[in-house]
């Protein structure tokens, strides 16, 4: 494991407030940060992609991946992002083969993924309570482990959002089309499928399974008003993931609010999305 006390102490020489001294609220600013740039990204595609449902079904499938890790004794750090990115694939294959419409096909699997987690559950009243933690998340609980998994896998978002973004957005518009220029569309489909999967049950640590879809749809929303092209909503998207972030880990720990770090942060993306709308409301009237 990698020694991260250079970044703590170098936390704790530019930490804005005195809440930020003790190192679990380093630990956690270190995960929000890591945090908001991956959801920002892969949430600009889930709204462009229209894909909100299908990452509610991947956030509630981590319902019944840490159900099976706690049942079975095995680390739902490990059963829960693997049975993620096993669903996200599902969908994605049943919705590529399938003649049902997009959301039927979700929906299908998003029950049944809820309904074998709480199958799973009903046999061990002791595991409802363990599963109160992945419900409403806490990111203040991160580990040092965690946060090099997720600087890992924001690494390997970041490449494929610079080799595959315009494809992606190809693809978004058109698929036949997409396929007609050579694009392989099924690989990147399912390369994005899993990697939101992966997202989707990392987020679970920071806000939990209720609000993590918040976290992709929020800024990537509020981005979708601020900006004019497809690269602006990209980098409005990361402001506001990345502020809101920040201001929620804050806010929750003054003694003024002392609020849950999750849903603080959701709210202060929301602050931004009614900013937005306000500001696209306007350029409307003034330019109709």
């Amino acid at each position: 494991m990698p020694d991260l006390s250079w970044l703590y102490d170098w936390l704790t020489a530019w930490a804005p407030c005195a809440c930020l001294r003790a190192q679990f609220m380093q630990r956690a600013l270190l995960g929000l940060l890591l945090a908001a740039p991956m959801t920002a990204v892969m949430g600009v595609q889930v709204v462009n992609f229209r894909m909100a449902f299908f990452a509610d079904a991947i956030s509630h499938s981590a319902f019944a991946g840490v159900a099976l890790g706690l049942i079975f004794a095995v680390s739902p750090d490990w059963t829960m992002p693997l049975f993620g990115v096993a669903v996200g694939l599902a969908i994605m294959a049943m919705q590529r083969r399938s003649a049902l419409p997009t959301d039927t096909v979700i929906g299908v699997v998003f029950a049944a993924v809820m309904a074998f987690g709480l199958a799973i559950v009903s046999r061990d009243r002791n595991v409802a309570r363990d599963l109160q933690l992945f419900l409403y998340g806490d990111i203040l609980t991160i580990t040092e482990t965690e946060i090099v998994i997720q600087a890992a896998l924001l690494l390997a978002i970041m490449l494929f959002q610079f080799l595959a973004f315009n494809r992606l957005l190809y693809i978004g518009l058109n698929p036949v089309v997409a396929r007609a220029h050579c694009i392989r569309v099924a690989l990147h489909q399912y390369l994005f499928a899993g990697l939101l999967a992966l997202v989707v049950m990392l987020a679970v640590w920071a806000v939990g399974v209720l609000l993590v879809t918040a976290l992709l749809i929020v800024p990537a929303a509020a981005a979708r008003n601020f900006a004019r092209s497809a690269g602006g909503m990209f980098w409005w998207a990361l402001l506001v993931s990345l502020t809101s972030a920040v201001a929620g880990l804050l806010i929750s720990a003054q003694d003024w609010a002392r609020t849950a770090t999750g849903p603080t942060v959701v709210l202060c993306g929301f602050v931004w999305f009614i900013a937005s709308y306000v500001a696209a409301s306007v350029r409307r009237r003034v330019n109709p």
